[in-house]
């Protein structure tokens, strides 16, 4: 018995000493003004401006200007979808699709915004499992991609729930190297490579899939564990950076291994007691690194704050004292 003991006590032991993420500071806070549909749901910096979408707006991308130092506005660019192409996706799947944009709309559910070093604009679809170009300048058009992409992360345990498909993604400033993170049970990250005009892995497809639940942060007293979920990407430095929303966290990943290098935490800034939303669930579903700190979006689902404001907000954070690139 005591040598069981002893054993135990060696594996919690490493767990009870390890030490508490750094948490980032939290510099400013703007609300975002003329948002049609609101539910902000990405970011990304194109040029010298900062975009945002909706997942309620299947035809609109929108340029954040202020228009005080707390409120800005959100200047709408509209487009022309095209012709959505097969997502080869479950039959269950598409039909909850349908039937969820029936009743709220947003039937491709825009999840993520990114930008190639050119300012032509990428947006991931949840609904489709699909990725939107919209140029500087010319239509939009739909990526191709290969279909085995999405057959190789299903078969990994990836994109097997609605509402849980692709959350986030990040280009290279080339244009040619594509990061697609899948939201939750399981949650995990896909590479892809551009070839001519044609998308595919780039090795393996699924970097890594994982399931589990992150401890619950000291500030949040009741409630259950979440499950672990990639809400965004930023890719900064040639690092991947991850939006880890249920975890209150913020992780640099290796882009080839999708290994975790170092992690930070908004949990303190965000859970004060007058940020904090009557929703059973973390709200952060957006990011961008730059070399001063990182933008986060919330998305509220339009429920109130407790302070009542409803409209989507954005935080302005601090960088880590040590920088983005410290060691592990």
């Amino acid at each position: 018995m005591r040598w069981a003991l002893a054993a135990l006590l060696l594996m919690v032991a490493p767990l009870a000493l390890a030490e508490p993420l750094e948490e980032l500071k939290l510099l400013s806070e703007h609300v975002v003004d003329n948002m049609a549909g609101g539910n902000l749901s990405g970011l990304a910096v194109c040029g010298d401006g900062l975009w945002t979408e909706s997942d309620r707006d299947d035809n609109l991308i929108f340029r954040l200007n202020p228009t005080t130092d707390r409120i800005w506005k959100a200047e709408p660019l509209r487009f022309e979808v095209p012709r959505v192409p097969p997502s080869g996706l479950a039959w269950g799947l598409r039909v909850r699709v349908w039937a969820a944009a029936f009743i709220r709309g947003g039937d491709l559910d825009f999840e993520g915004i990114t930008c190639d070093g050119q300012g032509n604009r990428y947006l991931v679809s949840e609904g489709h499992a699909g990725v939107l170009q919209v140029p500087v300048k010319g239509p939009a058009r739909w990526l191709d991609i290969d279909p085995q992409m999405v057959r190789q992360a299903r078969a990994h345990g990836l994109l097997q729930h609605f509402n849980a498909i692709f959350e986030g993604l990040a280009i290279n400033p080339a244009g040619d190297r594509l990061w697609l993170a899948a939201e939750r049970e399981n949650r995990g990250l896909i590479a892809l490579k551009r070839e001519q005009d044609h998308w595919v892995c780039d090795g393996p497809c699924v970097l890594m899939s994982e399931g589990g639940d992150y401890p619950l942060p000291a500030q949040l007293k009741t409630g259950r564990p979440m499950s672990h979920d990639f809400a965004d990407l930023s890719l900064y430095h040639g690092k991947l950076f991850t939006m880890e929303r249920n975890g209150y966290q913020i992780c640099r990943r290796d882009p080839h291994s999708a290994a975790v290098e170092h992690c930070w935490s908004f949990a303190e800034e965000a859970l004060q007691p007058g940020r904090r939303y009557n929703q059973p669930y973390g709200l952060v579903e957006a990011l961008v690194i730059d070399d001063n700190g990182a933008w986060l979006g919330i998305d509220n689902n339009d429920g109130p704050r407790v302070d009542g404001e409803k409209r989507p907000i954005v935080w302005r954070f601090a960088a880590p004292a040590a920088g983005w690139d410290a060691a592990p």
